[in-house]
Formats: C-alpha cells, structure tokens, sequence
C-alpha cells in the first residue's frame, strides 16, 4: 500500500520558520517533492530532490527553503525560514519516478499525500 504521511505545518508570524516532513511507504520511487497550494490557486511545485539527492527549488523558495532525503528512511524534510503571509498554503509531499518529479510540475506527479496547512500571519 502507498502511502505518504506529512506532518509539520501549523501557525507562525512573518519572519519565521517551520519544519515538514514527509515519509513514504510501499514505495519504489526515489524522488520526492513538496508543492503547495493556496485557496483559488493552482498547486505549485516548491522544492524537490533529484536521483543523486541534488535539490531543486521553485524561484519563490531558492534562498528561504531548504530540502533534504534521508534515503534510509525514506523521508523527505522541507526547512522554510523567512515564511511570508503569501507563503500559506496547504503543502503536499510528492513521490514519483525522478524523470517525472524534479520538474515539479503537478500535472507529471502520480502519487500524493494528504496535505498539511500551513499559516503565517502578517
């Protein structure tokens, strides 16, 4: 059974910083990706790793968030700092064959997680 649990996320001022993570399981895909998606907006990719652990980041997030796999617990981790109020969003943690993921584009990304909010207030 696949499965992709997050769990992070919450409420924070401007400025601040919040931690995700996402572990998989059932899995054989070794590439991973977070997107998000606000209210009335399309879901938009914000960080991935590639084959070789390399990370690749949206523009938005080059800068402010950081991403990393632990390949022996096949957990991806999303560190944001320096969050603003247009950061909010519920983020999804993506797995996927690496091909279709580093692009992190939505519509080549098969499997997916529930979601967790994240908040930040002015």
């Amino acid at each position: 059974q696949v499965q992709l649990v997050e769990s992070g996320g919450g409420s924070v001022q401007a400025g601040g910083s919040l931690s995700l993570s996402c572990r998989t399981s059932g899995l054989r895909y070794n590439c991973m990706a977070w997107f998000r998606q606000a209210p009335g907006k399309e879901r938009e990719g914000v960080a991935a790793t590639d084959i070789n652990g390399k990370p690749v980041y949206a523009e938005f997030a080059k800068g402010r968030f950081s991403v990393s796999k632990d390949n022996s617990k096949n957990t991806l981790t999303l560190q944001m700092s320096s969050l603003k109020p247009e950061d909010s969003a519920k983020y999804y943690c993506a797995a996927d064959i690496c091909s279709r993921i580093v692009g992190l584009d939505r519509n080549e990304t098969r499997y997916w997680g529930q979601g967790t909010q994240v908040t930040v207030s002015p």
